[in-house]
């Protein structure tokens, strides 16, 4: 990504009670067993076509569980700071949030928060753990005094933001 472009790159919010690499050792647990009772099983049980149905759904889950949380299509998650709005992308399954800048009332920079105040629908909370990095975070922090003094919105920066 160059250094004057207007995404940033976000993580995945993690909202999983079980970790990434948890999550793909249960996948293969599940492959390995599976492919076992093919291999053991030699048409002694009549219900053998459920190894195959259970093997081709524990390859969807782990091929979810890969495309959710690393980037194989690209960036997933992204704050990107476009003439006229703010888009906010969550992740591959999820809608981007579009904001435009005459909806904006106030942006609010918190500790570990930016909220973006409309007139219309409210408080939009953008979480900055997600936010990997010092460069990112500076360059976020720079996109949004920029996005605010260019479409004159109010800009307000709590304490001890880092």
């Amino acid at each position: 990504m160059p250094t004057t472009s207007t995404r940033i790159r976000l993580q995945p919010a993690n909202t999983s009670r079980i970790p990434f690499w948890g999550q793909l050792f249960i996948g293969s647990l599940w492959i390995a067993y599976t492919v076992a009772l093919i291999v053991t099983d030699q048409g002694l049980n009549d219900l053998h076509f459920l190894h195959y149905v259970f093997l081709v759904f524990s390859l969807i889950y782990v091929g979810y569980v890969l495309v959710h949380n690393a980037p194989i299509f690209g960036t997933q998650s992204y704050l990107e700071f476009t003439p006229g709005y703010i888009v906010h992308k969550a992740g591959l399954f999820r809608a981007k949030q579009v904001i435009p800048a005459e909806n904006i009332s106030r942006l609010e920079l918190v500790p570990r928060q930016v909220r973006v105040h409309t007139h219309n629908d409210g408080t939009y909370a953008l979480s900055l753990r997600e936010v990997r990095g010092r460069k990112r975070r500076r360059l976020l922090m720079e996109q949004l005094r920029a996005f605010a003094a260019q479409y004159q919105i109010p800009f307000v920066e709590g304490p001890a933001v880092a």
